[in-house]
């Protein structure tokens, strides 16, 4: 649990800093019994006396010796400091750079961020930290959906982690336990952004095997990957260069119509605000109604524009006599006092 959430740092990779470590504690509990074992059978110390000798030293405090060492003893004793010198310095500078430099309030920290992800349920995982993942968190922390964030390289995450209090993971998100530890299991969709269309195949087939019910959006570069993605397992692929050179000419041919989609997906001025709204959502009086018996418009300020019955595709600008039944779904625009105006008064 405390290594999966550890955080490199100056460039080594999180099980060297642990191998550092664990061969330096190695390598002072072999020193000891080898200095126990060689006071016992050269100078017949008892074991108390056998590992006083071998401590005093170890450390090179230069107390005195329990009796007259012999030759033999001499010997073992000079090559004995000559070796420790490197062992006691290494072990010794390595434990305390993991305090000093920061280690250990990254483990801790590392920890900290594990425990939350732990508890999440329903979340969304969005792997890498680029461009793309970056505007997909701020779009979900506008909505106040639970998220965390997979990246690999740490470089890219910190400033704006300590900006937003984000919770994320540093890893590649490959690999099948780096997406275990994020909740793929628990979480309710995935939403890959990484540069490398191969990159999304593989978390696509990855997080598609380990949770076969969460729903997966995977960024594409090229149309022949986003017919890979499709066969992977995602449900829905986005092509941002695509999508972007046909928002530049629809700029030109089509002026009215962008600055109408840009108020509704927030970046234009006096933005309005889109939502989706579930049959379950709604209050108990207000299920099984028409469209004209709960009276959107005139209670919330807020407009119906579509409505999706149960499985079958969209019905826009939908008709007053259409009831909202079990399964379906409504789409309102309005701003965002109006919005939350109906969350108010019928959810």
């Amino acid at each position: 649990m405390l290594k999966k959430f550890w955080k490199p740092r100056l460039g080594w990779t999180k099980e060297l800093i642990i191998n550092r470590l664990s061969f330096g504690l190695f390598l002072l509990i072999f020193s000891l019994v080898i200095g126990q074992v060689g006071y016992t059978l050269i100078e017949n110390y008892s074991m108390v006396d056998a590992f006083y000798m071998t401590v005093i030293t170890l450390s090179t405090v230069g107390f005195t010796e329990v009796q007259e060492l012999s030759n033999a003893g001499r010997i073992f004793t000079s090559f004995y400091i000559i070796i420790n010198l490197g062992i006691f310095a290494y072990a010794i500078g390595t434990i305390t750079s993991y305090f000093v430099e920061g280690e250990f309030a990254e483990l801790y920290k590392r920890y900290t961020i594990g425990r939350k992800v732990d508890k999440l349920q329903n979340h969304i995982i969005v792997c890498g930290m680029g461009r793309n993942g970056s505007r997909t968190c701020e779009e979900l922390q506008k909505s106040q959906r639970s998220y965390v964030v997979v990246e690999l390289k740490p470089d890219s995450i910190e400033q704006y982690a300590l900006a937003h209090d984000l919770q994320y993971i540093i890893g590649d998100a490959t690999a099948d336990e780096v997406l275990l530890s994020a909740g793929i299991k628990r979480a309710e969709a995935l939403i890959t952004t990484l540069p490398r269309d191969a990159d999304n195949v593989f978390i696509t087939l990855t997080a598609r095997e380990l949770n076969p019910q969460v729903k997966i959006i995977a960024r594409a570069s090229e149309e022949t990957a986003a017919k890979k993605l499709y066969r992977a397992g995602a449900d829905q692929v986005v092509m941002p260069d695509a999508i972007g050179g046909i928002h530049m000419a629809r700029l030109i041919t089509q002026p009215s119509v962008i600055e109408f989609l840009n108020i509704l997906s927030g970046t234009g001025t006096n933005s309005l605000k889109l939502e989706d709204i579930m049959y379950d959502e709604l209050q108990e009086p207000y299920r099984d109604k028409t469209l004209r018996e709960l009276n959107i418009r005139q209670r919330t300020g807020a407009t119906v524009i579509g409505f999706r019955h149960q499985t079958e595709r969209f019905t826009f600008n939908p008709p007053g006599d259409l009831k909202f039944e079990m399964g379906d779904t409504m789409i309102i625009v309005g701003a965002e006092q109006n919005i939350q105006a109906f969350r108010d008064y019928y959810t």
